[in-house]
């Protein structure tokens, strides 16, 4: 019954305990920290991390609260729908602080976008869960009845997983009258009991005696374990070994080769025989730990190593040995040992990335935060200090944080996708040591696009030459645009830029196809009624905000022989091609009969007039210019000649498909006298009918003037803004006589083309694929410098 009230006091208070652990919290050093009982059960809060931290609840699981841990099991986890702070699993303080006073746990938590880390330390409370155990159940001690009262006898400790007040903290010893017991407090190796003799032994009174050795812990109730000891009391050996010196310190490098000789010690005993032969070993104090790491001879006394010696585990050792004679009753000398571990750089540094954004922005500015690295090294001193560096030729570099060992990797220049898509960064993390150890840990870093780069043009501005007469809605010509962005910031649509101005004005009648750039003309081009014009193309891409170009566009519009001559000249009253003439019968051969005058809107070779005669009353007597289309005498009259000569003349262009047009004179042969008297009577008729010619001569006239002075005007205004050396000229013919004639000059790199008229300049060329209408004339500023 006292047992089961002990248990119900015990577990209410470790109740009670895991209640109070569990609301205790505190900040220090700019970091939560909460204290939790071992054993508690799988759920159990340790505390409201968001709440104490201030953090946004309903942020949380969008910003990826987390723990970062490396263990396979973590032993607490963060709910992202509160911020409390959970036990996943059962907490052993023993397995997870092996022999530790306090048991602290770090946890790192991060957040992302912004990215913030806090830390979080827990503290696992110790219970009292473990009862104090001794090596062995049952100890026999063999002492020489000859000892003297206050001999000490060293006796193995008890064992307790647990720690702090719940360790064991008191021996007591069964009641005797020749025996009491002593507590040496050997700090981390805990508290030794020792065997004291306080009363001299009477072997004949009492050849034995029966103790039982209790150890306890600190707990409320305490737990216990018990070992038995039987001492056997033996005849007299009053000499114990004696160690050659007072203290036996020792320096011995990390990961010495087994085998290796640490020290050797010396005890001498003054006894004879067996009693005085001296045997070396380990205290019953020392730890099975220390005896998988160490070996001693027990005959010479040299201690050597055993298991691997390592400084990170432990960097110093106070080990106790005894010298002990081969007497009936062995008399024990005890002597510390301290073995002081010199650090050797044999740990390279480790490299973790705690937070990693795998993209990055390429327009992000310089100390834009890309990744958090932290780096740690077992090693001590200068083996423990390392530098961190990452690779010089990219626009990224290391900024060591405020905590330790921890930097920040930041874009430290301006990115460019276009220019580089992607970097492979190699960030090396080197100790101080000699010789200095290394790691790499290589992270890719993905530059995300942004839309900065605006659609170009192929060329710039665009020239296209069109035939006139091109059928309504056909594509005629086509623009490409191409962007150094990729996906949707790449895609291209084209439109043309209808804004209302007068340069402009003509995109009405053209459309564009918005994902090829290809233009049709809604409707046919006329040469004679437009000769030129531009437009512009407006090439926008798909970003968000959409960036955008323009490109000029310059038509040119290619004559073609769509119009027929026009007589100008004879035209009777009723506007057909008719006229009579009167001939003295006396003149000579060669006299001018009259001119046939005709017009053609085409120009160059579609506009160039040749005369021939298609019918003729007598062959031998007129003949007919091809070229100017006046009419003479070959020879004089004569009485059998006819009195009235009907001639029709045919007039053609030269044109690849010639059109034509005929005119109808009648020559009528009169004596000089008539023709004189005719000439009267007829002046009046003359008169009205040259007014007619003279008035489309007229018009004809002024009207190529005005597109000269047009043309001149453009190619000032063309060389003055130094574009591409297009000029356009419209000249008339000074030496008119009797074909309209009209020719374009203009320039497209180096060559200069001319559209002719009837006569062509001496070393022109016509160009293939021109309808042989266009003439490469010789660039005489060229000649001038090549000459110069």
């Amino acid at each position: 019954m006292k047992q089961r009230g002990r248990e119900a006091t015990r577990a209410r208070g470790w109740w009670l305990g895991y209640v109070v652990a569990g609301l205790l919290w505190s900040v220090t050093s700019a970091q939560l920290r909460y204290s939790v009982s071992e054993e508690v059960k799988e759920g159990t809060a340790v505390g409201n991390v968001a709440k104490d931290l201030g953090l946004d609840k309903s942020r949380l699981k969008e910003r990826k609260y987390r723990i970062v841990s490396s263990r396979p099991e973590p032993l607490f986890h963060l709910d992202q729908n509160d911020g409390v702070l959970y036990v996943n699993r059962k907490i052993d303080r023993e397995e997870v602080c092996e022999r530790s006073s306090t048991c602290l746990l770090n946890l790192k938590t991060v957040l992302e976008n912004p990215l913030e880390v806090h830390y979080v330390e827990v503290d696992v409370l110790d219970v009292n869960d473990h009862s104090p155990s001794f090596p062995e159940e049952e100890k026999t001690l063999e002492i020489s009845e000859s000892v003297l009262p206050g001999v000490r006898i060293p006796l193995k400790a008890a064992r307790d997983p647990d720690s702090g007040p719940f360790s064991v903290q008191h021996y007591k010893l069964s009641p005797s009258d020749h025996f009491r017991l002593e507590v040496k407090d050997k700090g981390d190796d805990g508290k030794i009991p020792l065997l004291i003799v306080q009363k001299a032994l009477d072997r004949e009174a009492a050849g034995s005696h029966s103790l039982v050795l209790t150890a306890l812990d600190g707990g409320k109730p305490p737990r216990s374990g018990d070992m038995k000891i039987l001492v056997n009391v033996l005849d007299i050996n009053d000499n114990a070994p004696v160690f050659s010196k007072d203290v036996y310190s020792v320096m011995l490098d990390e990961n010495a080769p087994l085998g290796t000789t640490v020290i050797q010690v010396n005890a001498t005993d003054s006894d004879e025989g067996a009693n005085g032969e001296v045997v070396y070993s380990f205290s019953n104090s020392v730890s099975q730990r220390l005896l998988k790491i160490f070996d001693m001879n027990p005959a010479t006394g040299e201690i050597t190593v055993k298991g691997l010696i390592n400084y990170e585990e432990k960097n110093k050792y106070d080990i106790e040995i005894q010298a002990s004679d081969k007497g009936f009753a062995p008399l024990t000398t005890e002597k510390s040992v301290i073995i002081k571990v010199v650090d050797v750089n044999d740990n390279a540094p480790e490299i973790e990335v705690t937070s990693f954004a795998s993209s990055v922005p390429e327009d992000s500015r310089p100390g834009t935060t890309v990744a958090l690295i932290s780096v740690n090294d077992l090693d001590s001193g200068l083996n423990g200090k390392v530098l961190c560096s990452v690779d010089e030729d990219v626009p990224f570099t290391l900024s060591p944080s405020l905590q330790d060992k921890m930097y920040s990797l930041v874009t430290k220049s301006a990115l460019d996708r276009e220019k580089q898509h992607g970097y492979e960064l190699t960030i090396v993390a080197r100790d101080a040591g000699q010789p200095p150890l290394s790691s790499e840990r290589t992270i890719s870093v993905v530059v995300a696009d942004v839309n900065d780069n605006s659609p170009e043009f192929l060329l710039s501005p665009y020239t296209f030459y069109v035939p006139e007469g091109n059928d309504a809605g056909a594509s005629v010509f086509s623009v490409k645009a191409f962007d150094r962005d990729e996906n949707e910031n790449a895609v291209i649509s084209y439109h043309i830029l209808r804004d209302g101005r007068d340069e402009n004005k003509l995109a009405s009648f053209l459309s564009i196809n918005s994902e090829t750039g290809d233009i049709s003309a809604l409707r046919s081009f006329d040469f004679e009624t437009l000769k030129t014009f531009q437009f512009q193309v407006v090439a926008s891409d798909s970003g968000s905000p959409s960036l955008s170009s323009n490109v000029t566009v310059k038509v040119f519009i290619l004559d073609q022989n769509d119009n027929a001559p026009v007589i100008l000249y004879p035209v009777s009253s009723n506007g057909s091609a008719e006229g009579v003439e009167e001939i003295p019968r006396n003149v000579n051969a060669g006299h001018l009969v009259t001119k046939v005058r005709a017009y053609d809107a085409d120009i160059g070779y579609n506009g160039w007039l040749l005369f021939s005669l298609q019918e003729v009353s007598e062959h031998s007597l007129f003949a007919l210019d091809r070229y100017t289309g006046q009419i003479r005498t070959l020879r004089s009259f004569t009485e059998t000649d006819e009195a009235e000569q009907k001639l029709i003349i045919l007039v053609k262009d030269n044109g690849n498909v010639s059109l034509s047009a005929t005119a109808t004179v009648l020559l009528k042969v009169v004596e000089p006298k008539e023709a004189f008297a005719a000439s009267d009577l007829q002046s009046s008729a003359k008169v009205e009918e040259d007014s007619h010619v003279t008035f489309y001569l007229i018009i004809t006239l002024g009207s190529v003037s005005l597109l000269f002075l047009i043309s001149m005007v453009v190619l000032i205004a063309m060389q003055c803004s130094k574009s591409t050396d297009y000029t356009s000229k419209y000249l008339q013919d000074a030496n008119y006589d009797g074909t309209l004639c009209h020719s374009i000059q203009y320039r497209s790199g180096d060559k200069r083309y001319m559209l002719v008229g009837p006569r062509m300049s001496i070393g022109s060329t016509i160009v293939p694929g021109s309808h042989a209408n266009t003439l490469v004339l010789p660039d005489r500023r060229r000649t001038s410098e090549e000459v110069g």
